[in-house]
């Protein structure tokens, strides 16, 4: 089976990967290349088997590593047009690293299928993909977002494993100590997804039969996983839903391996 693991997941760097066989792909790399390989050796996953890297948007916690990681590699980088031209011309990768377009229509990469799919967030250019094994398996991963689509949630509907930002708490923000122009942003419809409407989302999911959900990109100042996964637990008994019965639901760590999970 194909499986799905976070190396670190939040608002300090985000990295996970999805392996089958020994062949994986990356999904974004927002801290050192020291500190993905440092993982990578920890899950005893051969560089050399590294198929591609897809990267969502081109803010730091997801692009940070890649220059370094990439010095003397030949591995491509897929991602959204703007974002592939935010990256040369702010010399985010090396000069010899491929990079190509991920133009929504699907592409193959080594033995995985990717898709991706637009998510609203405050960047050039933001994604989300939905990842198909060699076998058949599905996974879609959908961070940074600041509400949920149609065509989002068609894309994280009917998986083995689906992934989602669960970003802030609301009361968290509302009365931390960030400025107010940043509290605006996050809270914004191209800012990050709040516990309530990642759970809301979460819900539907598990209605419509996705048994595996993991909760990424939890904020470092806004929001704890027990807080997120609280509020999940919370509106799924209104629906008669439990956690842990109906669906099996993870949240990933923020500066560690999250055990990894078939799919």
């Amino acid at each position: 089976m194909a499986r799905y693991i976070s190396l670190y997941s939040g608002s300090s760097g985000n990295c996970s990967v999805v392996e089958e066989n020994g062949n994986f792909i990356l999904i974004d790399m927002g801290k050192s290349a020291r500190a993905t390989n440092i993982a990578l050796k920890e899950l005893g996953l051969d560089i050399k088997n590294i198929q591609g890297i897809l990267i969502s948007h081109e803010h730091s916690d997801h692009v940070s590593g890649l220059r370094v990681f990439l010095k003397n590699l030949d591995v491509p980088i897929f991602t959204g047009a703007a974002t592939a031209d935010y990256l040369r011309y702010n010399s985010l990768v090396p000069i010899h690293t491929e990079i190509f377009d991920m133009d929504y229509s699907g592409i193959n990469i080594g033995p995985f299928y990717v898709k991706g799919f637009e998510t609203p967030h405050d960047s050039v250019c933001c994604m989300g993909y939905r990842i198909s094994s060699e076998k058949g398996s599905k996974m879609a991963i959908a961070t940074d977002l600041g509400h949920v689509t149609a065509e989002i949630f068609e894309n994280l509907n009917n998986v083995d494993l689906a992934v989602l930002e669960s970003n802030y708490d609301e009361h968290m923000l509302k009365y931390g100590d960030y400025p107010y122009y940043l509290k605006t942003r996050i809270s914004s419809d191209r800012g990050h997804l709040s516990n309530v409407q990642s759970s809301e989302t979460t819900l539907k999911l598990i209605q419509n039969g996705v048994k595996k959900i993991q909760l990424c990109h939890i904020s470092n100042n806004n929001n704890t996983p027990s807080l997120a996964l609280g509020q999940l637990v919370k509106q799924a008994l209104t629906k008669g839903i439990i956690i842990g019965e109906d669906a099996q639901v993870k949240v990933n760590h923020r500066n560690e391996i999250t055990p990894s999970t078939e799919f």
